[in-house]
């Protein structure tokens, strides 16, 4: 099913048809005539950092998730459960054969589809998708999306290799493709790009269509963001990739093969990710403190808020190498990080849900559901959302009182950070009670102080 169905008067079809044009100019005529382009990416952030480069033991992952501005993202959580054989499970576009058995999952998604743009596991996995563009145009029509690759990687991989295996089997029985957006008018399809961590290691997979390739990290620091970063250095790949890009006439063996180079868009892989640099010059000290101000940083564009695109959500995760120490995660669930604040969430049985920080249902109503898809835009705001808009607006009108507001907030956040990093340098076992309403209370109070 193509993005054509997502438009259909005559003003939306004329606009898509010069979209679909484009589209054949970018996959036909790209190097002879470089004035046709590919839509950009949104120019979203991912890192890890290893020992030594982090402090205690620690891994710590974050990603600053820029999408059109006005999208709502939601923190929602999953228990893990048990199906019957046979069942399914219906993802954004399509229905895909369900597993047995699925793990518990925290994610931060755009409020209208199924899989997430960041979230973590039950096991201390966590996965983060970048939409990229390659020389191979993305397919429109409707499969799997990379969000939902997220989703199910945490769903059925208990280590980052368990998910990048269950992401790249379902890349090739499946594919990729559809909306990346919620948008009526024009259809925006990209490739993926992946950064799955676990305690141990870390993987960056990337991806064009159905092939692949991936990196394996266990020390220092990395970033991905919506260009190509892999090169020579490849430890996993799809069994026919070379194969397949030797057929293109995009490589033969009188060379190294280099991943980026051979399908990216001229250099664009050269200059990827600014806020490296910043973790690396603190040495063996990067913390979830570190990250966050790292994700909030405007200046050097990983905190993004331009004509097109804001940072609608962001993830700091601390996963400790001693399994016998809890991860936690550190969820926003509103935009622009520098004027948001992380509050943490442990797995434990029965973790309370926080609806505060989940958007409307709309069942089969919702426009994103029906055929053709995205003819009307419902609101989405929650209820952590619209006061943040509040304090977003007094910020703006009233330097004085949103700079009050702002420090009160900050200083909430620093408790928080205090009492995770007491948890994880404490010697006795946690208490699950303890932490079962953490993310629900840190979001209860934030309206608080809000209101």
């Amino acid at each position: 099913m193509s993005c054509l169905l997502a438009a259909t008067n005559h003003g939306r079809m004329n606009n898509f048809l010069l979209y679909e044009i484009m589209n054949w100019a970018n996959a036909n005529f790209y190097f002879s005539f470089p004035f046709f382009r590919m839509a950009a990416a949104p120019p979203s952030y991912c890192f890890v950092a290893f020992p030594p480069c982090s402090k205690d033991g620690l891994v710590v992952f974050g990603k600053n998730s820029a999408r059109p501005r006005d999208e709502v993202q939601e923190v929602v959580y999953f228990a893990a459960a048990t199906h019957d054989p046979g069942s399914k499970v219906e993802c954004t576009y399509i229905e895909i054969e369900q597993v047995p058995k699925t793990h518990a999952v925290v994610l931060s998604r755009p409020s209208w589809l199924w899989g997430a743009e960041m979230g973590a596991n039950e096991h201390g996995v966590c996965v983060a998708n970048e939409a990229v563009v390659t020389r191979e145009p993305a397919s429109e029509s409707e499969a799997l999306l990379g969000m939902d690759l997220v989703r199910l990687g945490l769903e059925r991989g208990a280590t980052a290799r368990e998910a990048l295996d269950v992401i790249v089997a379902l890349l090739e029985e499946h594919g990729q493709g559809g909306n990346y957006y919620e948008d009526g008018s024009s259809c925006h399809a990209f490739q993926s790009a992946f950064l799955i961590v676990d305690r141990n290691e870390a993987w960056i997979l990337e991806t064009s269509g159905k092939y692949w390739a991936a990196e394996k990290i266990t020390e220092g620091v990395k970033c991905i963001c919506n260009q190509l970063s892999l090169t020579t250095k490849i430890d996993a790949e799809h069994p026919e990739l070379r194969n397949y890009v030797r057929s293109q006439g995009w490589w033969n063996d009188d060379t190294d093969f280099n991943f980026s180079e051979v399908f990216s868009l001229d250099d664009d892989h050269l200059a990827c990710c600014s806020g490296r640099e910043s973790l690396e010059k603190q040495g063996g000290d990067v913390s979830a403190q570190t990250m966050i101000d790292v994700l909030r940083d405007k200046d050097s564009g990983v905190c993004v808020d331009s004509e097109s695109f804001l940072t609608t959500a962001s993830i700091v995760s601390v996963l400790p190498q001693d399994p016998s120490f809890p991860c936690v995660h550190y969820f926003t669930g509103t935009p622009d990080p520098s004027r948001s604040i992380f509050k943490p969430f442990i797995f434990v049985d029965d973790v309370k849900l926080v609806p505060k920080v989940q958007s409307p249902s709309f069942g089969d109503d919702d426009p994103a559901k029906k055929i053709p898809r995205f003819q009307e835009k419902p609101d989405r705001r929650h209820e952590l959302y619209k006061a943040h808009e509040w304090a977003r607006s007094l910020l703006e009108s009233d330097q004085d009182k949103g700079q009050k507001l702002m420090r009160i907030m900050l200083d909430l956040e620093k408790q928080g950070l205090e009492a995770m990093e007491d948890i994880l340098t404490r010697t006795e076992i946690l208490d699950p009670a303890e932490v079962v309403d953490l993310f629900y209370d840190c979001v209860d109070t934030e309206l608080k102080f809000f209101k």
